[in-house]
């Protein structure tokens, strides 16, 4: 059997949709594939309980009846994580913990694929990081990264120099068009003289960038006041913060796409300018105001979702922000996604063998 570790050199890379789109790989190839995330760490309520909402959406497309506390041993919240500090967790027990979920996962499996955290370091205080999970768990590792600038390649460099001998080289995902050539032509071969392999280069995709205006409006627990849902599937790569007058936000407004504009409810005037403006994709409303009638049929008539939360700006923003960096996935749908991508542009067997 072998083991795949899938990690990470920070939040946002696309982790989850990679590590799920070479097990359906695999699987297709005729492995019977497993899964596992050690540590729990994209963290919802279900039931009453927390669970990490990754190894429920890998249950799911994965089609596995292992149970969740089998499937995420160590739930990795910030109650867990003062829990350890102030000595109430004991490293060795979890790491046996870990191990024997593992095994038992692990039974009769070609291939399990193991989702690391965000980072190398998350889960240092209890000695379970992903170069520690690799060692205990004997297993390759490919290390997602994003490249934005060629100083990107310092932290590849210290997560494979971290990983050793286990590091099976590096996918770099969501790569921009006005760097892809750099990176095929520059940086992969840099890294392959320092014996770090470039398994993949993945073009960033529209599909994959950014949020639904669905998922933004569950996400920010808002209402929205548009009728029928026009609208709710656009996607959204950035926010705008409308603060200022109506005049200057116009012309603001007018330089970007595929933007959220959040600002007050009180304010019809950005709300108006917002409304004008081809790139905005979505209103987002704080203080729990309502828009006027004519602000909504106008929403209405472009086909504009309006949204309202409680929350003032500032928090929303930030809220707003956070989901878009996490790189969230979702659904069925974007998994498939990320298979063709890596069939199109990573080196498939390497990854799998």
């Amino acid at each position: 059997m072998n083991t795949l570790l899938v990690t990470s050199t920070e939040a946002g890379t696309g982790k989850t949709a990679v590590a799920l789109a070479l097990a359906r790989l695999a699987t297709e190839r005729g492995a019977d594939v497993g899964y596992m995330k050690p540590k729990g760490t994209r963290l919802e309520s279900n039931v009453g309980k927390t669970l990490d909402a990754d190894p429920m959406l890998a249950r799911e497309l994965l089609g596995l009846d292992a149970e969740m506390h089998e499937l995420e041993p160590v739930v990795y919240s910030p109650t867990f994580v003062e829990g350890a500090i102030r000595g109430r967790e004991d490293p060795a027990e979890l790491r046996s913990r870990v191990q024997e979920a593992f095994d038992g996962l692990a039974e009769d499996k070609d291939l399990m694929v193991v989702e690391g955290a965000d980072d190398l370091a998350t889960g240092g205080i209890v000695d379970l990081t992903d170069p520690e999970v690799a060692e205990l768990l004997d297993a390759e590792v490919v290390v997602l990264s994003k490249y934005g600038e060629p100083s990107d390649v310092d932290d590849v460099l210290a997560a494979a120099d971290n990983l050793g001998d286990r590091c099976a080289g590096v996918v770099f995902n969501a790569v921009q068009d006005a760097v892809y050539d750099d990176v095929e032509t520059d940086v992969a071969p840099f890294l392959d003289g320092r014996d770090v392999p470039v398994l993949g280069v993945l073009p960033q995709d529209a599909d994959l960038a950014g949020v639904t205006v669905a998922d933004l409006a569950t996400e920010l627990g808002a209402d929205v006041l548009t009728e029928d849902g026009a609208g709710t599937g656009e996607r959204v790569e950035r926010f705008l913060v409308g603060a200022m007058s109506g005049e200057a936000a116009l012309s603001h407004f007018r330089r970007t796409k595929d933007a959220a504009v959040i600002t007050g409810g009180d304010r019809a005037d950005v709300q108006t300018a917002a409304l004008d403006a081809p790139g905005v994709t979505c209103l987002v409303l704080t203080g729990g105001h309502r828009p006027s009638g004519a602000v909504l049929g106008k929403a209405a008539e472009n086909d504009v979702p309006v949204l309202s939360v409680q929350s003032d700006t500032l928090t929303t923003v930030e809220r707003a922000e956070e989901l878009v960096r996490g790189g969230r996935v979702r659904d069925e749908r974007t998994v498939d996604r990320m298979q063709e991508l890596l069939y199109d542009h990573a080196d498939v067997d390497a990854l799998l063998d």
